[in-house]
């Protein structure tokens, strides 16, 4: 990926323009491109569509754009390594976003009158996300494992063969801990837990993990093949205020006024990955306190959706917005409209998984007809059956892709048993259960 060109510094251009006796036109100029609400261009895009007119160079344009979003900007407690502040503000676009994530995710809304996701399978839904959520998000760190190889994993909660599948089982298990883990206030130790628990053998060194970095422990972001280091952290010795002052924020202090629960929590994912405060699993951990911040404010439906498998979609729009941030003057609303923009896509996303499986489940009913007597599990279970003739379940991965107890599992295998549509072998000790040949014929689908 190239590094962004970092833009010329506006303060010399707009004395220039004074000079020349510009200042009502990069007065006006600045005010008018500022109101835009279908871009947030950095330096790289605008140098190449800025036309340089009304007067102004290319360079006086970006000088008096630069100029009237930091009038409009406030700074939060993160400091760049020079002690400046990050500064952000909400443009109308980011309103528009958070108006529909507030709409669709937020507060005290139920689930049945929220009207989304239907009571009776929200727990299946739940722990489909949290796989998916683990899966990408262990995949933007360079894992190489399937889809349907961490879905049989997890659900059949068998132990991960390698490296890579620790990975995933590690940001499953995580993701389910974050919704005890929203009770507690965000301190050091927390923070710590959570490195500790996405990490758990999957790092070159194992005293790594759970630890923040120490003098000595040389870390750098950059381009792997081309050796161009983008982004260096600071030092080890400025962690624990800097982890401090993180907490402050993260728990509500540090800043005056109001704050939007997800900015907040967008601030937090940015702030870990800037810090760098772990020699490895950085951005795991970032991701996982982005999704306990949104479940501490109540943003139920982010336990829901995938934010990693829209980043996962383009990967370098996202680290683009890092850098963007971090060469336009410690501006975040680079990372605040590539975040939010994933947020709503994720809920695109998700409405229309659901819509899917809904449409699914509710042919299926019509194929048995009105007086099958099948629950939404086994509906679902007989629906994979057909498409997976040779495929098997067990107790525990009906337990685990459900999200119910070891009971309701054996009871709902065991009725479909009963009615001649599963049939019982043995693995080992276990229990399997296999579709029983010619199940579309008995199903009359």
């Amino acid at each position: 990926m190239r590094f962004p060109q970092t833009p010329p510094a506006w303060q010399p251009l707009m004395n220039e323009a004074v000079q020349l006796g510009k200042l009502e036109e990069f007065m006006r100029f600045g005010h008018q491109e500022s109101q835009r609400t279908d871009r947030y261009p950095h330096w790289d895009e605008f140098r190449h569509r800025a036309s340089g007119k009304d007067g102004l160079t290319k360079e006086q344009q970006r000088a008096a754009l630069r100029m009237s979003r930091a009038l409009r900007s406030q700074p939060v407690p993160l400091e760049d390594l020079q002690g400046q502040p990050f500064t952000f503000f909400l443009t109308q676009r980011a309103f528009e976003w958070l108006h529909e994530i507030d709409l669709h995710c937020g507060g005290g809304i139920g689930v049945a009158e929220e009207g989304i996701i239907r009571e009776d399978t929200r727990d299946r839904y739940y722990v489909d996300s949290l796989m998916e959520e683990a899966l990408t998000s262990s995949q933007l760190e360079g894992a190489v494992v399937t889809r349907s190889e961490a879905r049989e994993m997890i659900r059949r909660q068998r132990p991960p063969a390698t490296e890579h599948e620790r990975m995933v089982m590690n940001n499953y298990r995580t993701m389910r801990l974050l919704a005890d883990l929203k009770k507690q206030p965000l301190t050091p130790e927390l923070i710590l837990r959570i490195h500790r628990e996405v990490t758990a053998g999957t790092l070159k060194n194992p005293a790594n993990e759970g630890r923040f970095r120490q003098t000595g422990d040389h870390v750098r972001i950059g381009d792997e093949e081309s050796g161009e280091v983008f982004h260096t952290p600071p030092p080890a010795e400025n962690l624990p205020a800097r982890i401090a002052r993180l907490c402050e924020f993260a728990n509500q202090e540090g800043m005056h006024g109001f704050l939007h629960p997800v900015i907040r929590s967008i601030l937090l994912h940015f702030w870990i990955a800037y810090d760098h405060p772990f020699v490895d699993g950085n951005g795991r951990t970032a991701r996982a306190l982005f999704y306990w911040s949104m479940l501490r404010h109540r943003y139920w439906l982010a336990g829901f959706f995938s934010i990693s498998h829209q980043i996962l979609k383009a990967p370098k729009q996202y680290y683009r917005a890092f850098l963007h941030t971090e060469t336009d003057g410690n501006d975040l609303n680079y990372f605040i409209h590539h975040q939010l923009d994933v947020i709503c896509s994720s809920i695109a996303s998700l409405r229309e998984y659901i819509r899917v499986k809904q449409a699914e489940a509710e042919s299926m009913r019509r194929h048995l007809g009105a007086g099958s007597d099948f629950n939404h599990r086994q509906l679902a279970l007989l629906k994979h059956a057909l498409k997976h003739p040779f495929a098997t379940v067990t107790v525990v991965s009906h337990q685990s892709s459900h999200a119910i107890s070891n009971q309701t599992a054996k009871n709902d295998l065991t009725a479909l048993e009963v009615k001649g549509l599963l049939q019982r072998g043995k693995v080992g000790k276990a229990f399997v259960y296999s579709p029983v040949p010619g199940l579309a014929d008995k199903l009359g689908v």
